[in-house]
Order: structure tokens, then C-alpha cells, then sequence
């Protein structure tokens, strides 16, 4: 089986959020299930750096507004194919925003020619290789299946996988002609979408098949609430729609064999790292659980809600230790909260290694997002003993399990879920953690029932194979 991943960013060469991590992991976990993948990505100067061995397969005279080639090689053990337009993606900043923060004006484009090369080597193939299966990651692969209608390509078969149905691709219709799209199909069957073009509608109406990143979720986006819109789409397209789990690389996120802490393999090792990270972060040693966060800094995370709980936690001889940026709003009340508060400590700005430190060394971790299509820090916390606070949405309902009398009595939780998402509700999330926290040998079993619960790819891997499987076998 030949899949063709079509991604805007791949970790560990490009990263901006969970997105990479799942494209970056997925290769390696389908190999093991039969499945040769190559990722196709942008030649943002991140990736053309790291590219090994680039050959040449493919070459544009005019890829929207330059000339560009296809590179071939390899990059941190990924098989890549990768778009050489320095037109296009030789720039600075992340792959989305310039130096000042804002969007590339561009970004139709810029991410319309990623789904129209996708298309082509789906359709034609790179240098001997054929792909049977299309597979793009959100809108920025929408075009995708729009492209290969055009090209003709009906052997070729489509899977859209849905990471955040936030993030639409939104176009003005102006740019038909400059997007390469078919006019004839900016309609409501099509992608137009509240008047203007959606990268990521085109992907869902198109696509044989649609996946998003937990079963949750999947049923979440038929909704009004979580649907954005799309939520008609959705329902439209239910038959096709399928919720898988993320998964995490589990070799990467080892606390038994993690070279940033003191190694561990059961709970007691986390004093260590515990000790560490207070260290670290100025903070003096408490009575209390020291919670931790790894987050984009948005209204999405639900972080507002943990500036209001967060003297329910102080009081009860808790911490906070937070690593993340976004908002100028709600980084300025973080740092604010640890300018008054010697049991608050914020570092922004994102650092790799410091986030293994971070959830390594927590007790709690906290997630109170509004919506969290599947979340990736829940389950690196989960495989480091550090206990998920979280709230009952998406991914974060289907990946831990509440400490309810009866969880508790079957000694089966793993972490603290709390609904409705308010600040209400978090601070009473937060005085069970305390009380957990107090009880030493509940504590114990929470953290190694965590620390057993299975977070690979294992599973996740064997399902998408099985779908690439089904949507060729007539083929």
C-alpha cells in the first residue's frame, strides 16, 4: 500500500501544534502495518535545510506565480517529497505568519499549489512512484480533491483527515482564477461556503473518506457548538466519517528513557524531576500539586478559566508552572499572575526539551479546553505519571478516565475530567485534585494506572491502514 501525506508542517522539521507531531509520527506506525507513506510538504527554509540527498522528480514552469521543482530525500528518518518555490515558502517566520505576526497574504495560494502538487503526483506519480491513496491533514489539503477531479484522476482515492475544524481556508471569490479552481463548482455542493471559497470544505465534500482525531469529535462536529458551520457538511458526510485517536510517538516521550530529567519507570521517580522543574523555575517546594501547562496561548484553551481558578489552587498550597505564547492578552495576565505570586511560574515562548521537563516534573497537568479535538499534552502527561485535568470535550473525553467513585473503586482512573467548561467547574476540578493529592496511595495508584494506560500508535495505525485497505480493495 502506497499513501501520499499531504501536510503543512511535519514534525520535528516544522512545528506550530499537535498537527506536526501526528503527521511526523504517522509514517513510521503505518510501516509497521504494511503502509509505505511519503509526506509531501512546503520548502519552507526549515525543511530545505534538513532534506538529505534531494533529487529532482517533478518540475512547474508556473507554480501560482513562479517556477518550482519537487525534491525527493530523506529528513529526521521521513521519506519526503518537498516543494522547492522559493516564491512561495522561502521566508521567514512560522509557515502561516510573517515577522509581524499576521497572515502571509498569500496563504490561498501559498497552500493551494501544496494541494495542487499533491494532486499531481497522486495522479502521475514521482519518479517510478505511485501513490494509491491521497491523504491530506486539514485545509491546507483541501484543494487536494478538487485538483485531482480536474486532473481526471478518479483511481486515485482520498482521505481528509480533520484536525481542527476551527481553521476553514477561507478565500474571497476573486481568487477563483488565481486558486486554479473550476468555477462551475463554487457552489453550495462545492466549496463555496457562506458566500466565499473554503479550502477545507472543498476536502470534505470531495474526499472518499474523512477522518478527524477522536470519536468524540467526530460525533462533536455534526453539532452547532463544535461545527463552525460546517456542522451540515458534517451530517452530510456522517457515513464516511470515522474518529480515530492520535496517537504519540511513545519512544520520544519515554520518562524511562527521556535524556532531558533523571529517568523514571515508576511514580516515586517523579520527585526527582519535580524537584528539578521547581528548581528550575524559581518556585519553593509546597505541600500542594504543582500543575503544570504546555498550550498556544487562546480562547480555544480555555486558559482565561485557569487565571480565575487559579486561587482556588494557590489556597490549597498548589503551583503553577505554564510554558506557552499567543494572546498579548493572556500572556500579560500570566506573567502578571507570577509577578505577584511566588507559587507562579510562566515562561513564554515554546522550547522542546523544557516541555519534557515541565510534564515530567508535574504533578497535574491542566487542559480546560473549550473544544480539543483530540490533544496531544493530555497524553504525553498521561505516559509521564502526571495526572490530566481536563475538560469533558473531544479527544480529552475519550483519553482519560475520571476519578469517579466507581473509577476510583476499580482502581481504573487516570486523571480529573470536568464539565460544564467554566471556571466554576475547573476550581471544583481543582479542590478534587487537592484532595486526591492528599491521599497518598489513591495518588499513587492515579499516577501508575496513567503511566500504564497504552498512548502508542499501535491501534490508531492498524485503523487507518484498515481504511486505505477499504477504500482500495475495488480499485
Amino acid at each position: 500500500m502506497k499513501v501520499l501525506s499531504v501536510a503543512s508542517e511535519c514534525a520535528p522539521l516544522v512545528k506550530t501544534g499537535g498537527l506536526a507531531d501526528v503527521v511526523g509520527a504517522l509514517p513510521a506506525a503505518l510501516a509497521e502495518q504494511g503502509v509505505q507513506m511519503r509526506t509531501l510538504l512546503p520548502g519552507y527554509p526549515a525543511v530545505t535545510v534538513a532534506l538529505e540527498g534531494g533529487e529532482s522528480v517533478a518540475q512547474f514552469d508556473d507554480l501560482f506565480g513562479g517556477p518550482a521543482q519537487v525534491l525527493a530525500g530523506t529528513a529526521a528518518g521521513l521519506d519526503l517529497l518537498v516543494i522547492d518555490a522559493p516564491h512561495l515558502y522561502a521566508r521567514p517566520g512560522n509557515p502561516y505568519l510573517g515577522p509581524d505576526g499576521r497572515d502571509w497574504q498569500d496563504n490561498p495560494e501559498r497552500f493551494a499549489a501544496l494541494s495542487w502538487v499533491g494532486a499531481h503526483i497522486a495522479a502521475h506519480g514521482a519518479a517510478g512512484w505511485h501513490p494509491q491513496v491521497l491523504h491530506g491533514h486539514d485545509w491546507q489539503a483541501g484543494f487536494a480533491t478538487e485538483y485531482l477531479r480536474q486532473m481526471d484522476a478518479g483511481h486515485i482515492r482520498s482521505m481528509l483527515t480533520i484536525h481542527n475544524i476551527a481553521f476553514t481556508g477561507p478565500a474571497d471569490p476573486g481568487r477563483l482564477h488565481s486558486l486554479r479552481l473550476d468555477p462551475g463548482r463554487f457552489h453550495s455542493e462545492g466549496f463555496e461556503f457562506w458566500g466565499g471559497i473554503s479550502a477545507l470544505k472543498a476536502g470534505l465534500m470531495e474526499a472518499d473518506a474523512l477522518t478527524t482525531v477522536s470519536p468524540t469529535y467526530a460525533e462533536e462536529l455534526m453539532t452547532p457548538e463544535f461545527g463552525m458551520g460546517l456542522e451540515g457538511v458534517m451530517r452530510h458526510r456522517q457515513a464516511s466519517l470515522h474518529g480515530i485517536l492520535n496517537g504519540i510517538d511513545d519512544a520520544a516521550w519515554n520518562p524511562a528513557t527521556d535524556p532531558t530529567i533523571t529517568p523514571y519507570s515508576k511514580p516515586a521517580g517523579k520527585a526527582a524531576a519535580k524537584a528539578a522543574l521547581q528548581a528550575e523555575m524559581g518556585l519553593p517546594q509546597s505541600g500542594g500539586p504543582l500543575c503544570v501547562i504546555v498550550s498556544r496561548m487562546t480562547g480555544q484553551k480555555g486558559l482565561d478559566l485557569v487565571l480565575e481558578a487559579l486561587p482556588t489552587l494557590l489556597e490549597q498550597g498548589g503551583q503553577l508552572a505554564l510554558l506557552g505564547s499567543g494572546e498579548a492578552e493572556l500572556e500579560r495576565a500570566f506573567q502578571a499572575a507570577a509577578d505577584q505570586n511566588p507559587n507562579v511560574a510562566v515562561r513564554i515562548g515554546y522550547d522542546e526539551g523544557f516541555s519534557h521537563r515541565l510534564i515530567a516534573g508535574g504533578d497535574a497537568i491542566l487542559v480546560p479546553s473549550r473544544f480539543e479535538p483530540c490533544g496531544l499534552t493530555q497524553l504525553y502527561a498521561l505516559r509521564y505519571g502526571t495526572v490530566p485535568v481536563v475538560a469533558l470535550t473531544g479527544g480529552l473525553a475519550d483519553t482519560v478516565i475520571n476519578a469517579s467513585p466507581a473509577a476510583l473503586a476499580r482502581k481504573v482512573a487516570t486523571g480529573i475530567q470536568f464539565s460544564p467548561v467554566t471556571a466554576g467547574a475547573l476550581r471544583n476540578a481543582l479542590v478534587r485534585l487537592g484532595a486526591l493529592y492528599k491521599d497518598r496511595k489513591t495518588w499513587s495508584r492515579l499516577q501508575t494506572n496513567a503511566m500504564a494506560q497504552p498512548v502508542g500508535w499501535a491501534l490508531s495505525a492498524k485503523a487507518y491502514a484498515e481504511l486505505y485497505a477499504g477504500l482500495t480493495k475495488d480499485r
